[in-house]
């Protein structure tokens, strides 16, 4: 990808600004068709336990973005990120939505207080939104192909997915215009990425461990997979997380710049493993 500017400049955060709030979409989240569903559809529907996580994790995505906003001196940034903070807001009320219509086991908890440091907490939040969204890539796949619910509802979960898409794209453009402005070169800029990433995989790794446990409904990730994933395997699903990555990503303007720390490290697995796999069966035929 040959871009047409530099990262930083006046026309990187016109393009990235501009992109943004150009393809948002407007839509009554109680409006959209929602499907009848079978007694089995949503006894499978309501067996899903993470239903008050992802409300709570939506609701205080759209608490965090509206409470920086005011903070952005830029001013076609801020009306971008106000636009985001809408976005989740509205995330969060298709998930009432569909709690209500449905009947699922979930209520609204409070917000936690955030942190004084306002633009930390952003940053915070978009890169766990990153790592959650190259995750879920993978797992909603194969959530799809296993029927798991009725195709319409996984279309209404589209629209999920491609606002988020579309979100963290935009993060990764604002981080790069952002450390620019503050003089930061690429390696310093790839350092700072691999810390937020490491404290998002902190915290992904604490809700795992909690899986097990009865859940305080503060975070939300993939974290239970399996009950999609007839036949997981983990080379599957990194390789799923990968192109459905590629292909989301295909939905957006080339010049603009994509997330591709994560994606490099799962080509990087993918390619580790073949190597490993290529090694096994050389032994193999030596013995």
């Amino acid at each position: 990808m040959t871009q047409p500017f530099e990262a930083g400049s006046d026309a990187h955060k016109s393009l990235f600004c501009r992109q943004f709030i150009d393809t948002h979409q407007v839509f009554d989240p109680a409006s959209l068709p929602w499907p009848a569903l079978s007694d089995d559809e949503l006894t499978r529907l309501r067996s899903v336990p993470f239903w008050q996580e992802v409300y709570h994790t939506e609701r205080r995505a759209g608490a965090i973005v509206h409470a920086f906003t005011p903070f952005i001196t830029d001013p076609d940034v801020r009306a971008a990120v106000a636009l985001q903070g809408v976005e989740e807001t509205r995330h969060a009320n298709l998930i009432r939505v569909m709690i209500d219509r449905y009947g699922l086991d979930a209520v609204e908890q409070p917000i936690e207080a955030f942190p004084a440091d306002l633009e930390t907490a952003f940053i915070d939040f978009g890169f766990g939104e990153c790592l959650d969204a190259f995750l879920g890539f993978g797992a909603f796949k194969n959530a799809r192909q296993s029927q798991f619910l009725p195709a319409s509802m996984f279309e209404i979960f589209d629209v999920l997915m491609f606002e988020e898409t579309r979100h963290i794209v935009f993060f990764i453009n604002y981080m790069a215009w952002r450390e620019r402005q503050r003089g930061l070169g690429p390696v310093r800029r790839t350092l700072k990425s691999l810390r937020f990433y490491a404290r998002a995989g902190q915290r992904l790794l604490g809700m795992v461990n909690r899986g097990q446990q009865p859940n305080d409904g503060r975070d939300f990730a993939v974290t239970q997979t399996s009950l999609f994933l007839d036949g997981f395997s983990f080379r599957g699903f990194v390789e799923d997380c990968y192109r459905e990555n590629a292909r989301r990503m295909r939905a957006f303007d080339p010049d603009l710049m994509q997330p591709s720390l994560l994606p490099g490290m799962a080509d990087l697995a993918l390619r580790g493993l073949d190597v490993w796999d290529k090694g096994r069966r050389l032994t193999r035929r030596s013995r």
